[in-house]
């Protein structure tokens, strides 16, 4: 179960980039579906991992008479619970992400109104700021610590 994360990031890698036809407009309709049927395979491939965590903390769970064995199963279940943690708010942020794609909102950079791009939506489809403010933006919070 150590790996679960890994094996759900290399599931979501297993798409087809999407081709632009010649003279499509950036954030087309059918393009809008694209990274719409992306979002969603995303997340039902983290909701299946938060059935699996379920599945395997109540069928693991168990009062170990040795205090270390009970240690390191709290230990294992914290970090489970901490990574799922962390999915949950990718959840809601894809939900986010998959609101703005149906309020025709997706695609351009939230600061300065630019396109994103196709190829850092797939990377990180709930991107919303282009590749020039979100460095800019890691740079003052690096700078700040805010």
């Amino acid at each position: 179960m150590a790996n679960t994360a890994e094996q759900s990031r290399e599931r979501f890698t297993n798409f087809t980039p999407y081709e632009m036809k010649k003279g499509e407009e950036y954030m087309s309709a059918e393009m809008l579906q694209h990274f719409k049927d992306l979002l969603l395979q995303w997340k039902q491939e983290l909701m299946e991992e938060v059935d699996r965590t379920m599945h395997h903390m109540q069928e693991d769970a168990a009062n170990y008479a040795d205090p270390s064995d009970r240690a390191t199963q709290e230990e294992e279940f914290s970090l489970e619970l901490r990574t799922r943690d962390r999915e949950r708010k990718l959840i809601k942020k894809i939900d986010q992400t998959i609101d703005r794609i149906d309020k025709d909102d997706y695609g351009f950079c939230d600061q300065c109104g630019v396109e994103i791009g196709i190829r850092r939506l797939e990377a990180r489809p709930t991107a919303t700021l282009c590749i020039d403010c979100k460095t800019l933006a890691e740079i003052r919070e690096r700078q700040t610590g805010i």
